[in-house]
């Protein structure tokens, strides 16, 4: 008995379910803007650090909740590589998810360099398309 047909409804399958998840993500709000209120990039701070997240163009609402035109915030921290931008972003010490519709957080990092970074999801945690994703900002713990 062959693997090869088995293999290939396998990988038929999991295109279909990538399409499909592409094809349902949220539309992103024109002119939407996420950001980095503070800290300021370049900016040497304590820990623990204190993240404020700014918005504009478009609301908060939490996790699972449907509404056009909102969103929930998701912190990346020392993120080299972006994650797949079609499906929901992970959630790990890298990955921090903001569900309950937080505007900030405070966060324990080590001394050293450390790059923050917001990417706004919908209700199942997946970016917009296009992605509201703000800039890398620096910062330097003492």
């Amino acid at each position: 008995m062959s693997l090869k047909p088995f293999v290939a409804v396998v990988a038929l399958a999991g295109l279909i379910i990538s399409l499909a998840s592409a094809a349902d993500q949220t539309p992103s709000p024109e002119g939407a803007q996420v950001y980095i209120i503070s800290p300021a990039n370049g900016e040497r701070v304590s820990s623990p650090v204190t993240v404020k997240f700014g918005l504009q163009g478009m609301g908060v609402a939490p996790a699972g909740v449907e509404k056009a035109k909102t969103g929930h915030h998701h912190l990346l921290v020392d993120v080299m590589d972006l994650p797949a931008l079609d499906r929901p972003l992970p959630s790990d010490a890298n990955h921090k998810h903001f569900g309950g519709g937080q505007t900030e957080t405070t966060i324990e990092l080590s001394a050293g360099r450390h790059t923050l970074q917001l990417i706004v999801g919908d209700k199942s945690h997946i970016p917009h398309k296009p992605p509201i994703m703000s800039e890398k900002v620096m910062i330097i713990v003492k």
